[in-house]
């Protein structure tokens, strides 16, 4: 999460009672987001595993609304339940060990009540910290010295990351803790044990500057309907004339049928704390498609088999196939049909057909000693804008695009027909992966160029900042989606004025007794598994 995007989650923090004077958590958590909650931190000090059921229907519930969900101490609990995060107390396990268990995206918070004890702890895995008690309050029985506003504002200055105040916090008095520079208020008791809750919660909302949620959004539960609605985003491609069948399509005629298929899984692929679900089914296909440009076909029909979690609503869905259907129009392709089940996380597994160009097939084993190396653009973007979203800094627009929104290079592809170039993959697993993969499959050597001129201004500006080398996210960044190909100078000559923005990056010789010269250092295309 970005830090702009963290400190309005902060701004209405609400924590679960366990207390039986309280209704039961998943009540008092509609009742905090149907008020403006912007996040839900459960917390069961007698937590066992009979309450686990309790603690995912309340995750179930956040996720669907967009809203972070928070376990507090326990970091074995946030990783089983699958928490955007923990927040810790100075005896409980150290913020450290959350961010080596939960991993980098995860939310980590930590209890800070004096000057003293910000000093002394390490909030290098922090993304903040929750200070008080600010007023005197029932609901903890091992509270310390009250702080006031005042002198959690102390603390607020001093603190390198955002600040949440505790303690004692209702709608009468949150407004004091913004002005003492909180970044958010944190509360249980105003809510949970108030005559009124949703009035107390209302109250509290409007002082914290959030909108009321007048309906929940809800977990997807009819597989049917579901479908029924996303077909309505099925585009429809009069050249590719098909019937859809009630568990098939039937195609037109196919004479060189061309077949590929690709995944997209949530915290593997994609997280859609970084891509709204429109462009996470629009990546989708176009990544899906690439192997077909690659392969000279043109796109027919593609097939999805959709895995959806709990935490998926039906508008979720709906976006998601918003942005697939925006892809098939964009590329003539018609959307052929797929199944919907259930699973822990977010998935799209994908089945495109293609016609194959009637004169010519291209292989990776084509390419030819003599023959240059080239690419038709840059590279290393969409790796490098792959490392801004983790590194949590949105400053580099451009790169971010480029890994969240790629192109199929059909049109470069027709060119490389044109001028009957026969050696061509597509850039998905980085130029050091994928010209090994030419290199093996046509016995050939490939000697790399230096490309060091051919670093993107906005990748050179990334890489000062953050002490990388361009080179490097060249060679290894994947998912750049520009096609790979191998022909003779001459020939390239003839391509460049349709494609401009196409360069050398090697060329190819008879096999030396290994397939790549000149690969910088330490450098290694990404491999499910290795990563």
């Amino acid at each position: 999460m970005f830090p702009n995007q963290l400190k309005k989650a902060l701004r209405f923090y609400f924590i679960t009672d366990d207390s039986p004077k309280a209704s039961s958590p998943l009540k008092q958590t509609r009742i905090a987001l149907q008020a403006g909650a912007t996040m839900v931190q459960y917390r069961n000090k007698a937590f066992e595993p009979r309450h686990y059921p309790e603690a995912e229907a309340i995750r179930t519930l956040c996720r669907c609304n967009d809203i972070p969900f928070i376990i507090n101490d326990d970091i074995v609990l946030a990783k089983a339940v699958g928490a955007d995060g923990v927040h810790v107390g100075q005896a409980d396990d150290s913020p450290a060990q959350a961010r080596i268990l939960l991993g980098d995206q995860a939310i980590i918070g930590v209890s800070i009540s004096n000057m003293d004890e910000l000093h002394n702890t390490d909030l290098a895995s922090c993304d903040y910290i929750g200070t008080g008690p600010v007023f005197p309050t029932a609901t903890k029985a091992d509270t310390k010295t009250v702080l006031g506003p005042a002198g959690m504002g102390v603390i607020a200055k001093a603190a390198p990351i955002p600040l949440v105040a505790i303690g004692g916090i209702d709608h009468t008095n949150a407004g004091a803790c913004f002005e003492h520079g909180a970044a958010g208020v944190a509360v249980i008791s105003c809510i949970t044990r108030a005559d009124q809750p949703k009035q107390a919660a209302l109250m509290l909302g409007r002082q914290c500057g959030c909108s009321s949620r007048k309906q929940l959004e809800t977990s997807w539960n009819d597989e049917f309907s579901l479908i029924k609605k996303l077909f309505q985003y099925a585009p429809s491609i009069s050249d590719h004339p098909m019937l859809l069948g009630d568990d098939a399509a039937l195609l037109h005629r196919i004479q060189r049928p061309v077949i590929t298929t690709d995944v997209q899984r949530e915290s593997v692929h994609f997280r859609l704390e970084w891509q709204t679900p429109a462009q996470v089914g629009f990546k989708a296909v176009c990544v899906t498609l690439s192997d077909l440009a690659a392969s000279y076909a043109t796109p027919v029909a593609l097939f999805i088999n959709l895995t959806l979690p709990k935490s998926i609503t039906d508008n979720t869905a709906e976006a998601l196939y918003n942005g697939v259907h925006q892809a098939l129009t964009h590329y003539q392709c018609a959307l052929g049909g797929g199944n919907i089940s259930t699973g822990n996380e977010l998935a799209l597994d994908l089945f495109a057909i293609g016609e194959g160009n009637p004169e010519l097939f291209p292989m990776r084993s084509d390419a030819k000693a003599g023959d240059g190396l080239y690419c038709t653009g840059p590279l290393g973007l969409a790796g490098a804008g792959l490392k801004a979203l983790q590194k949590k800094d949105n400053s580099f627009e451009d790169l971010i695009d480029k890994f969240k929104s790629p192109s199929a290079r059909f049109d470069a592809a027709k060119v490389l027909a044109k001028h009957n170039v026969r050696c061509v993959i597509d850039l998905s697993d980085g130029l050091a992966g994928d010209a090994a993969h030419i290199a093996s499959a046509s016995g050939v050597t490939i000697v790399f160029d230096d490309l060091k001129r051919n670093a993107n201004s906005e990748l050179a500006a990334f890489c000062r900042k953050y002490n990388c080398i361009p080179e490097k996210m060249i060679f290894s960044g994947g998912e750049d989606y520009e096609l790979l190909f191998a022909c003779s100078p001459a020939v390239f000559a003839q391509i460049r004025p349709a494609l401009p923005t196409a360069f050398q990056v090697g060329r190819c010789i008879e096999y030396d007794e290994t397939w790549l010269v000149n690969l910088p250092d330490g450098v290694a295309s990404w491999q499910h598994g290795k990563g």
